[in-house]
């Protein structure tokens, strides 16, 4: 209603802002937001701080806002000759490429500061690698095969500071925790890097989807068995217990319906096994959550 009231103008831009931000595509936010949680729960051995919750519940929403928006500047050029993104505010020309680097620099900005006024050293000292790999994945793409390797240590840098903030300390388990989503994500972004791989052959932008070639599916497969085995070792170590492994059999049979959406490599399918990857962190959450809590 507010939105409604205001000029049509002022309207369509705070809507192309929205979309470049990817406001209304919120995936990738819950993507990131499951393994942060994760993180959190097992470092707050499942009595998290609310502080800690909500600074890293706002610093996943605004980090990969502000992500999406570099992401837009580095790729403006390449976009317009891809059918799934031609039409983004910035290729467009609704938004001006100042204004992206703008908002990543604020986005980036806000986030630095809640991390300074209200975690411990070591979490500020983790944000700079997080910031920086958040910059560099988009340009990624034009150099290697693997740009999908990088969103990943980006999409799980959170991971180490939310331990970092719970428990000012890094453990084994941080890092098992990290390799696994690191592999999830690149697993998962190959899915999404098969629905334009037609496009970006054309292009010249680089993927693991057109890395892996027709092995695919297989190299997906693998990923994902690497991550279900290494969640397992997260729970031997941690000594968690039947709702845990619970969870990480849900993600193992979402795993196999991932499989089976792409069978074809087709862009629907593709698509579709790539956006029900949410569900897969959930059920991983899920599954810690009521096992701390029963414990």
């Amino acid at each position: 209603m507010l939105l409604n009231a205001l000029p049509e103008h002022i309207q369509s831009r705070l809507t192309d802002y929205a979309r470049l931000l990817r406001v209304d595509r919120p995936i990738g936010s819950l993507l990131l937001l499951w393994p942060t949680y994760w993180a959190l729960w097992l470092a707050g051995d499942g009595s998290p701080s609310i502080a800690n919750i909500l600074i890293f519940t706002l610093g996943v929403f605004f980090m990969r806002a502000a992500g999406c928006a570099i992401n837009d500047f580095a790729d403006r050029d390449w976009d317009k000759h891809v059918k799934r993104t031609m039409d983004r505010p910035l290729t467009a020309g609704r938004i001006q490429a100042w204004e992206a680097v703008a908002l990543f620099a604020g986005l980036c900005l806000v986030s630095f500061l809640m991390v300074v006024l209200f975690t411990n050293t070591l979490t500020l000292y983790l944000s700079f690698a997080g910031a920086l790999l958040a910059f560099i994945y988009p340009f990624m793409k034009r150099y290697t095969h693997l740009p999908q390797l990088f969103l990943g240590a980006a999409f799980s840098w959170a991971i180490p500071m939310a331990w970092a903030a719970e428990a000012n300390e890094l453990s084994q388990v941080t890092w098992l925790l990290f390799t696994a989503n690191v592999l999830w994500t690149v697993a998962y972004d190959t899915l999404y890097a098969m629905v334009d791989r037609d496009d970006d052959l054309k292009v010249g932008i680089k993927s693991t989807a057109i890395l892996f070639g027709d092995a695919d599916k297989a190299i997906i497969g693998i990923l994902q068995a690497l991550v279900l085995l290494i969640l397992i070792i997260v729970g031997v170590r941690s000594e968690l217990g039947t709702f845990f492994y619970l969870g990480v059999a849900g993600m193992a049979s979402l795993f196999v319906y991932h499989q089976y959406l792409a069978r074809d490599r087709e862009r629907a399918g593709c698509f579709k096994a790539f956006l029900n990857n949410n569900w897969a962190g959930f059920s991983v959450f899920a599954g810690l959550f009521i096992d701390l809590i029963i414990r």
